[in-house]
């Protein structure tokens, strides 16, 4: 079976976020667990997420700006070749790689499947262009073992046309999982915290100070007029309460069960980040470690390169292939993320030429620079009269 023959149908039970770790009642008395607690934290739902929505974001938008190049051949015979007009925008959208790829990643990412419609073929039945499908409009029964597709509502009576690729697969399922079904219940507990963070700050939460004044004693009739404004700023604003006469002034500090679920949403928002891989909650800014320096935003970058990015452009990089005659195959130019300050990438260069394993005609390439004519041999000196790089 080629790449894109493969299928499976669809299991869809919603996964829900079932408990929080945080007593939403002790901040806003009308308020019960359950208020919050039944969040669907599914597909597009769960980008309302900061840290999901940001994490699926870093990692589709890297990806799908890194240099794509296409070889043919390994070792000393390998070419470099020009990038064909099918992946120059292989969605066939007028929209490009760029937004082909990172369309594809958040399929994978937040629904753990992507479903196209091959748009062009070969003669030879190879697959040139596919055009991706909304994840939540395609879905599938299975009869007797055999598969039937759907997409929006329709039969899919072509099989050959229809593409589908997964990504972390469960034995004995259908469908592939994505980060978000894997960790709906962290998910739907960060959206939870955000939902009754919005609520109470819309409800008042507590007024921002007191006016008060020890000199009057209120009457009844007083009382009564001040505890109705007071409930009235209480419930719709974060404005001052009054309660008398000559006024001082006394501000509300946040209470400690207020802090606690400023430390719940920082907590379930940098959890949710390290869903998606190591560094990416650094990379976020959800936590450091330490101060920035030069040393660690290199190997920061090397990490989400290594243990979150790879993984991705590896599968994509195998889908891109596949729309390329053999022996051709498609690399992302990974040392575009790995970039460095211009006083490092020049010493790599020079190294790299008094070791002789790049010529200057090859690192003029990295720098975007036109070619020389002497530039093509390891270490070699202009003659007199030569152009100077």
């Amino acid at each position: 079976m080629g790449l894109f023959s493969g299928r499976r149908a669809v299991d869809d039970t919603p996964q829900r976020a079932m408990t929080l770790p945080f007593d939403w009642s002790v901040l806003n008395p009308g308020a019960t667990i359950t208020d919050y607690a039944s969040v669907d934290a599914n597909g597009e739902n769960a980008l309302r997420s900061i840290a999901v929505g940001a994490s699926i974001d870093l990692i589709c938008s890297l990806a799908s700006e890194l240099p794509v190049d296409v070889f043919r051949g390994e070792g000393s015979q390998r070419q470099k070749l020009t990038l064909p007009g099918n992946l120059q925008d292989p969605g066939d959208t007028g929209q490009g790689l760029e937004d082909w790829l990172y369309t594809l990643l958040q399929s994978w990412l937040y629904r753990g499947n992507a479903y196209g419609q091959v748009t062009e073929m070969t003669t030879n039945g190879i697959p040139r262009r596919v055009s991706w499908f909304h994840p939540d409009d395609v879905y599938a029964t299975m009869t007797d073992g055999r598969i039937t597709w759907y997409v929006r509502g329709q039969r899919w009576d072509q099989p050959s046309m229809f593409v589908h690729r997964r990504v972390n697969p469960v034995a004995g399922r259908l469908l592939g999982t994505s980060v978000i079904e894997r960790h709906a219940m962290q998910v739907g507990t960060s959206l939870a915290a955000g939902q009754f963070g919005s609520q109470w700050f819309a409800d008042g939460g507590h007024p921002s100070g007191l006016l008060v004044n020890s000199e009057t004693t209120l009457s009844k009739d007083q009382a009564e007029t001040v505890k109705s404004r007071w409930k009235s700023l209480f419930q719709g604003t974060r404005e001052p309460a009054v309660l008398g006469k000559g006024w001082d002034w006394k501000p509300i500090q946040i209470t400690p069960n207020e802090s606690q679920f400023l430390e719940t949403q920082r907590f379930t928002e940098a959890q949710c980040a390290r869903m998606f891989g190591p560094a990416v909650a650094e990379t976020l800014g959800y936590e450091t470690g330490g101060s920035m320096t030069y040393a660690n935003v290199v190997d920061r970058r090397s990490d989400l390169l290594t243990f979150s990015l790879n993984k991705w452009l590896r599968r994509a990089e195998r889908l891109m292939t596949a729309l390329l005659p053999s022996p051709q195959y498609v690399k992302f130019n990974r040392d575009a993320l790995l970039q460095s300050t211009t006083l490092a990438r020049y010493e790599a260069h020079r190294s790299a030429l008094e070791n002789r394993w790049r010529t200057v005609n090859e690192i003029r390439d990295i720098e975007e620079l036109p070619p020389v004519a002497w530039g093509d041999l390891p270490n070699e000196k202009p003659t007199t009269g030569s152009p100077n790089p």
